[in-house]
C-alpha cells in the first residue's frame, strides 16, 4: 500500500487511483454531480478551491485543492520510491 498526501494531511492508497483529472469539463462536472448524490465523493479540500479530482476503483471520487501537476509529481516520487 502506497499512501500519498493529497492535501492537508489526507492520504490516498496510490495503488487503488484510476484518473486524476481536472474539475472544469462538463462530464468532470457531471461525474461529481453523480458520486456527490449516491455518497461516494470525499472532499478534502477543507473549503478550498477544487483543482484536481481523484477517481478510485472502487468509483470513489476524491476533490483535492492541489493541482493536476503536483499530485502527479508525488504520485510519481512514490513509484519511483518503490522501485
Amino acid at each position: 500500500m502506497n499512501l500519498v498526501n493529497i492535501g492537508f494531511g489526507n492520504l490516498i492508497n496510490s495503488d487503488r487511483v484510476v484518473a486524476v483529472l481536472s474539475p472544469e469539463s462538463a462530464p468532470v462536472k457531471k461525474i461529481i454531480r453523480e458520486s456527490k448524490s449516491n455518497g461516494s465523493l470525499i472532499d478534502a479540500t477543507h473549503g478550498r478551491k477544487t483543482m484536481s479530482v481523484i477517481i478510485t476503483d472502487s468509483d470513489n471520487v476524491v476533490l483535492s485543492y492541489l493541482d493536476l501537476k503536483q499530485i502527479a509529481i508525488k504520485f510519481s516520487t512514490e513509484v519511483e520510491a518503490d522501485e
